[in-house]
């Protein structure tokens, strides 16, 4: 248990600076960034727990984002109808960059004349792109699944 401590911390801090800086990207006001930066740190905790108790990279990122989203939720009067942008820039360090960059570099070896065994660069690019594709998804229906269910009556 203590080992895991310093490697959850680890992901959380840059799981937090990531989200706060996405927060910058989409101009997010001052007062709201560190919430920005706490849902980051929330979500890639979560999502590190569910990976280091041997659940998939889309179940443990599903579960990170409904985590997320429900602790945004709760915030609603603090943050203002703000509350779901917060979540989702907290949810975006969660995106599989490495394995997009697996699947179109998969894909752009297959087009060098004479590719070294095609049906494995193929099989191995499919592959990569349907986990980010599933990911993206587990993040989307995380995010949503909770903002609908605990959607403000105010309005």
């Amino acid at each position: 248990m203590m080992e895991l401590l310093p490697h959850l911390a680890h992901q959380a801090l840059f799981g937090a600076l990531a989200a706060a800086g996405f927060g910058v990207l989409f101009n997010f006001g001052l007062r709201a960034l560190p919430w920005c930066a706490a849902a980051g740190a929330l979500a890639l905790a979560v999502r590190t727990l569910g990976q280091d108790m041997a659940w998939s990279l889309e179940g443990a990122t599903f579960a990170a984002a409904m985590v997320t989203s429900c602790a945004v939720s709760f915030l609603h009067r603090r943050l203002g109808p703000a509350c779901n942008a917060v979540a989702l820039a907290g949810c975006i360090p969660m995106v599989p960059g490495a394995f997009l960059g697996q699947a179109l570099l998969g894909l752009f070896a297959l087009t060098v004349p004479n590719a070294p065994e095609p049906s494995a660069l193929l099989t191995d690019a499919a592959i990569s792109m349907i986990r980010v594709i599933f990911t993206l998804g587990a993040i989307g229906a995380g995010l949503a699944i909770p903002a609908q269910l605990l959607k403000n009556q105010d309005f």
